[in-house]
């Protein structure tokens, strides 16, 4: 004769779910344990909370920080490329080329903390061996952009013994120089598209991830991955227009520049979602 389950029988299968994947059998978590004084220390899932609460607020400050330091530099920027240009400015305007410099430098170490502060979240969070590799291979994006910002940044700081030579040449032997300049302008141009080119390629891995791991809400995500490619082409354009700063690439920046302020605001006020870190943290442990 069938008898029926009863909560009992449920309840001692669910301590046994996952045999197939491990041979350990999970049993219900025991109370937490009371101190004499009354204190009851917090579980791991708490701390784990509490951590990821903090990496919330890291990674939004770092990703402010990833876009304001260089969006800044267009100040000191905008004096160097006045008139005669940088070939002729910056023997005159080395305070400015510093500040250019130590922004974008700022930014580039801001927003490869992004990724390192990120990663441990997404990796908790990912169901599947291509999702955790996906993780590992946005790091590897933000690592290649800060190095070919790098690049861009180097160009243009050999502008400032390269103008102090131009200076004192002066005009019947400029053309040298100039031709000097225009190579370094255009290893920096090409270095900031590749870098953000790159920069892109990473959004687009960034929010599929976060897009299915939830920890933010969906329409934040889809924000993302329908902003990166025009980001990308964006980028690109420099290809084709020959101006780095052409109206199509500054209008094509703005919606990531806006979504990525937006994510960054809701990181530090209100954190991952909670329910997307339990479900994480729980698959971590069973695997």
């Amino acid at each position: 004769m069938r008898t029926a389950r009863t909560r009992a029988a449920y309840a001692g299968a669910i301590t046994h779910v996952g045999r197939r994947r491990s041979s350990r059998v999970y049993e219900a978590p025991a109370e937490p344990l009371t101190t004499d004084d009354g204190f009851t220390p917090p579980s791991p899932m708490s701390a784990d909370t509490t951590s990821a609460r903090k990496s919330a607020i890291w990674i939004g400050v770092l990703w402010i920080m990833a876009t304001a330091f260089p969006a800044s530099s267009i100040v000191p920027w905008s004096a160097l490329d006045d008139g005669e240009g940088i070939l002729a400015n910056a023997a005159t305007h080395k305070g400015q080329l510093i500040t250019w410099a130590l922004l974008n430098l700022v930014g580039a170490v801001a927003a490869a903390g992004v990724a390192f502060m990120f990663y441990p979240i997404l990796n908790r969070v990912a169901d599947t061996s291509v999702e955790k590799g996906l993780a590992l291979w946005y790091v590897g994006t933000r690592i290649t952009e800060g190095g070919t910002y790098l690049v861009a940044m180097l160009a243009t700081w050999a502008f400032l013994p390269l103008s102090r030579e131009f200076v004192a040449a002066g005009a019947p032997d400029a053309s040298h120089f100039q031709t000097s300049g225009t190579v370094l302008q255009s290893t920096s141009d090409l270095a900031l598209t590749l870098a953000q080119s790159v920069f892109a390629i990473g959004a687009v891995m960034l929010y599929y991830l976060l897009f299915q791991s939830r920890l933010v809400p969906r329409w934040l995500s889809l924000w993302g991955l329908v902003a990166a490619p025009l980001f990308l082409i964006a980028s690109l354009s420099l290809l084709w227009t020959g101006d780095p700063n052409s109206t199509l690439a500054n209008i094509l920046f703005i919606p990531l520049a806006l979504q990525e302020m937006v994510l960054a605001i809701r990181l530090i006020v209100k954190g991952f979602d909670r329910a997307a870190l339990t479900s994480g943290s729980a698959m971590a442990e069973v695997a």
